[in-house]
């Protein structure tokens, strides 16, 4: 039932729009997560939709005000043949899962490289930024009405914008996948071995990586991937979060559990720990304690500038990456506004945040200067048949898993836009998309683990693109002059925070060079 002040703004929302704001038919397409366009785009409709592509759906008058050069024109209009139907909640859910990588297995080893306070204040910075970021795509989203990443480019640039984006995404994202299956190929052989307690490999199918990693996305990340809405994922991106929450968890308990220096393991000790002299020998928790004689092994740095702190930069920045699915989850919410959106991407930022924050200072804290790239490693050097720790790589392998479907929906998309745009939803293309995409990176995997590399390049190219650069320029230009002016304080720190995407891509361009060129190959996806 609608309030008296909807109904009394009724008339008012038959007024006419200016001319000049109304956007060319061509422009009104607009394709959303299920492949399908707005309705009604045929001669007589076309200008009863100009008015109506300015509007948020069941948003308050004042909202409206924000974003509208023109007040007058309020009609309420859908931007999709299909009202939203996903919760608060569930959106929360999805953005978190979205923006969780399985770079959080590797933000204690950027600690290390960083020391406390420099990581605190990274880590902070980057999801400010983040939310900004998200800010400019949502209020873009409300000036035109468009809540699909590529038509914005469409809208700002027309055709070059939108391949442009499209083009982010897609290899943002595959790069992403990639990264996912390819842990799945690596970690789940290893659980299998550390269930049956074997010593060593075998060469039983269940012991290979790659019939694994097919089969893993045959069973469970494909029938996923063929829903017709990203909404409907809502459940399984909540048990991947509960499944990471549980990680969480059990690093913090390990910090209290595992001594520092390290226990002695025979076989299983670090490097630098067996060329150390055993002085003296204790006892903690169980564990026969090696008493080394380094000062400052178990002290914590608070300010670390090293070689591999370059590394961690590119690892710092992308770590909130979430932003082609922003407007695809926007677009599935139930009674949508500008302002619930950015408080559901805010509250997914900051949960990730602390998690973030927590696991790698809990996982620093356990091993200090010890810790590896890959922190499921580095407890594996203390007791390779720890439950607990097998347990937590299997939690860490459900997360992996059920984030490549939400991956996937915006390649799909961005692939629709690409080359079905304007066709009707099909669910034989809908399938086929999903399908080849999946082969194809599953071949990627199993035949060229080297061009996950490659893709290292790639998302330090495509990550800033999509999280500085594009929605910066896209509000830059689609924002009218006359609401704010190209010297306006909005515009000026839009087009600051596009140099600074800028400048995020070169480092990291750099850093992955040198990299290659020293034969380091430290430096890893961007996700």
């Amino acid at each position: 039932m609608r309030s008296p002040r909807r109904a009394c703004s009724e008339p008012s929302r038959l007024l006419a729009m200016d001319a000049t704001d109304v956007p060319l038919q061509a422009e009104m397409v607009e394709l959303v997560p299920n492949g399908k366009h707005t309705t009604a785009l045929t001669a007589s409709t076309v200008p009863s939709l100009a008015g109506d592509r300015f509007e948020e759906n069941q948003s308050s008058a004042a909202e409206m005000e924000e974003f509208l050069p023109h007040g007058t024109d309020k009609k309420q209009t859908h931007f999709t043949d299909f009202e939203g139907k996903t919760s608060f909640g569930m959106s929360v859910f999805n953005l978190s899962n979205a923006i969780m990588g399985s770079g959080i297995l590797g933000l204690a080893y950027a600690m290390a490289n960083t020391g406390i306070i420099l990581f605190l204040f990274l880590l902070t910075a980057v999801a400010l930024l983040s939310s900004y970021s998200i800010h400019l795509l949502l209020k873009s989203s409300g000036i035109v009405g468009i809540r699909a990443y590529e038509q914005l480019g469409y809208r700002a640039f027309g055709t070059p914008g939108k391949l442009a984006a499209a083009i982010a995404i897609t290899l943002q994202n595959i790069g992403a996948m990639s990264s996912y299956l390819y842990i799945v190929k690596s970690e789940v052989p290893l659980v299998i071995q550390t269930f049956l307690n074997l010593e060593e490999k075998t060469t039983d199918w269940y012991m290979n990586g790659n019939y694994l990693v097919i089969l893993v996305s045959v069973t469970i990340i494909l029938p996923l991937a063929l829903m017709k809405q990203l909404g409907y994922l809502g459940y399984a991106s909540g048990f991947s979060l509960s499944c990471m929450v549980f990680f969480l968890i059990s690093v913090i308990y390990k910090k209290f559990q595992i001594p520092c220096p390290l226990p002695e393991q025979e076989g299983n000790l670090t490097g630098s720990l067996n060329a150390t002299a055993i002085s003296t020998s204790d006892y903690q928790n169980g564990y026969t304690v090696l008493q080394a004689p380094e000062q400052g092994t178990c002290n914590p740095s608070f300010f670390t500038l090293n070689s591999q702190t370059a590394y961690t930069i590119p690892i710092m920045a992308f770590a909130f990456v979430c932003h082609p699915e922003v407007l695809p989850i926007y677009t599935e919410l139930k009674d949508p506004s500008k302002k619930k959106m950015q408080c559901i991407s805010n509250i997914s930022i900051m949960v990730m945040y602390l998690m973030y924050f927590l696991a790698a200072l809990f996982g620093y804290l356990t091993f200090y200067g010890r810790v590896e790239s890959e922190l499921l490693h580095t407890y594996n050097k203390v007791d390779p048949f720890d439950v607990l720790i097998l347990c937590v790589r299997v939690a860490v392998l459900t997360a992996v898993t059920l984030t490549v479907p939400i991956v996937l929906f915006p390649v799909r998309r961005a692939i629709q836009q690409m080359l079905f745009q304007g066709k009707d939803f099909s669910w034989i293309r809908h399938v086929t998309i999903a399908v080849v995409l999946l082969t194809f990176i599953n071949l990627l995997v199993i035949f060229a683990p080297s061009i996950l590399g490659i893709f290292g390049m790639i998302g330090a190219t495509s990550a800033p693109c999509l999280i500085f650069i594009f929605p910066a320029i896209f509000y830059i230009r689609i924002m009218p002059k006359d609401k704010e002016p190209l010297r306006s304080t909005p515009k000026i720190l839009a087009a600051c925070f596009a140099l600074l995407g800028v400048i995020f891509m070169i480092m990291s361009l750099s850093f992955i060079i040198i990299d290659w060129a020293t034969g380091g190959g430290k430096s890893g996806g961007s996700h």
